[in-house]
C-alpha cells in the first residue's frame, strides 16, 4: 500500500521527465529537417527567384535601352563620341538578351 502512495505521489514529478525524454528524443529529428529546409528551395521559392531575376534583366534592358536611344539622338546631332557610346551600348543589350536565361 505505501507503494502504491509513493508511486501516486511520484506520478506528477514523473510527467515532467517523459517531457523531457521527449524533446531530447525528437530533437534530432526536428533539426535534420530544418537543415533539409534550409537546404533546399521550394518550387514557389524556385518561382519567387525566376520571377526576380526576369524583372531586373528586364529593368537592365531597358535602362541600357534609354541610354542607347540618348547616345542615338545626340549622335544625330553631330556628336560622334554619343555614336561610339550608342554602339557600345547596342552590343551592351545583344549580350544581355543573347545570355541564358
Amino acid at each position: 500500500m505505501r507503494a502504491i502512495i509513493i508511486a501516486l505521489t511520484a506520478l506528477p514529478l514523473l510527467t515532467g521527465c517523459i517531457s523531457a525524454v521527449k524533446t531530447v528524443v525528437t530533437a534530432p529529428v526536428k533539426a535534420v529537417g530544418q537543415v533539409a529546409d534550409w537546404t533546399t528551395t521550394s518550387q514557389d521559392e524556385s518561382d519567387r527567384n525566376r520571377g526576380r531575376e526576369m524583372r531586373q534583366r528586364e529593368e537592365q534592358l531597358g535602362k541600357l535601352s534609354r541610354q542607347r536611344d540618348k547616345a542615338a539622338e545626340k549622335c544625330r546631332d553631330g556628336n560622334e563620341e554619343q555614336c561610339q557610346r550608342a554602339e557600345v551600348l547596342e552590343h551592351e543589350i545583344e549580350a544581355l538578351m543573347a545570355a541564358p536565361r
